[in-house]
């Protein structure tokens, strides 16, 4: 009964302006009227990355909640963990609306926000007083405006440290005008190096995005072996437009959902090949059988966002709960002992 009711509240947002339909998501989240599965319990699930304990590999991806305005009850859905953010030293308001599209043919979603958020001072201040039950991190930003891109997110990761298990530095978003040019070899090991000297302990994610070359991923492997990069997320959204059907198809910005997952995936398995980093699997994942591909061909642990959209947060338990049966069904006790062992496939 709770799931129909889910399911007709689904569709009733998909009624709505896509902006305005999550900012209602949001809304329900913070009031209580979500559902929430609430977790899986299996030692099967639980995993560890960069020293941070998960109950299981499922993590909510940053941009669902840039602003940390629903940290408890988001770590009460059964992700394993959750990222906020993308958090920016100053405010900005993003680019002009509409700025997000839903391509159901396609199962996917074109955003091109561009780091639109309350600044790292608002968002610092309300995860000083959330109460995560899971292991939580921030997403961090550059500000469009700013001389000094790079020493941006050192800022952030200096403000945002003493509330977070990890950060992950952004330099993959397309809608950030040259962001992406930060992902060239000295521009990001320069980058690295300003905000690893002010993380203290706290784990570092990379992100990167799927558009890349072998060269540029063995370029990025090595400069964050080099700055001992704590993981790297692998991937952000994709600038493609390859085999869309939705009159939306055109529109610009990052492309994330189904079509993106065999891209990412193929970028996850490359990746495992050219390093022993942890890696994280995002892009294109709704179902079990998903989140398994992504841990064999590479992962540690995975993400989603855009599948929410479609299959709301019963989806996380659904998840989870074919992940499981999944890896018993292989003979896995465990998601590390499965990680990577499908990678050739996806090379």
């Amino acid at each position: 009964m709770k799931k129909l009711m889910e399911q007709a509240g689904l569709r009733a947002l998909r009624q709505v302006d896509p902006e305005k339909a999550h900012g209602l998501a949001l809304r329900a989240l913070k009031v209580g009227l979500a559902r929430q599965p609430g977790p899986v319990q299996s030692d099967r699930l639980r995993t560890r990355i960069a020293g941070i304990d998960m109950p299981n590999p499922l993590g909510l991806a940053a941009g669902f909640d840039k602003n940390a305005e629903a940290v408890g009850p988001l770590s009460r859905a059964g992700f394993g963990f959750i990222e906020v953010g993308a958090a920016t030293p100053l405010a900005q308001p993003g680019n002009p609306r509409p700025r997000l599209f839903r391509l159901s043919e396609d199962q996917a979603a074109i955003n091109r926000f561009g780091f639109n958020n309350e600044g790292m001072t608002a968002i610092a201040q309300r995860l000083s007083r959330a109460r995560s039950e899971v292991p939580l991190g921030i997403n961090l930003g550059a500000n469009k405006t700013s001389e000094d891109r790079a020493a941006d997110f050192a800022k952030v990761m200096q403000q945002m440290r003493p509330f977070v298990a990890f950060a992950t530095v952004n330099v993959s978003s397309p809608n950030t005008e040259k962001l992406r040019d930060l992902q060239g070899p000295e521009a990001l090991a320069a980058l690295l190096d300003g905000v690893m000297n002010v993380r203290g302990s706290t784990p570092v994610f990379l992100k990167i995005a799927p558009d890349l070359t072998s060269a540029e991923l063995r370029d990025i492997a090595t400069v964050a072996a080099d700055a001992r990069i704590d993981g790297i997320i692998a991937t952000n959204t994709t600038l493609s437009r390859d085999g869309l059907s939705s009159r939306h198809a055109r529109e610009a910005g990052g492309l994330s959902g189904q079509p993106l997952f065999e891209k990412s995936t193929r970028v996850l398995a490359e990746l495992s090949r050219l390093t022993d980093i942890p890696l994280i699997g995002v892009g294109g994942v709704s179902s079990g059988e998903q989140a398994y591909a992504k841990i064999r061909a590479g992962a540690s642990a995975v993400q989603l966002y855009t599948a929410l959209v479609f299959g709301g947060l019963s989806l996380v338990r659904d998840i989870l709960q074919d992940l499981d049966r999944l890896l018993e069904k292989d003979g896995f006790t465990s998601v590390r002992d499965a990680t990577g062992t499908g990678r050739d496939a996806w090379l």
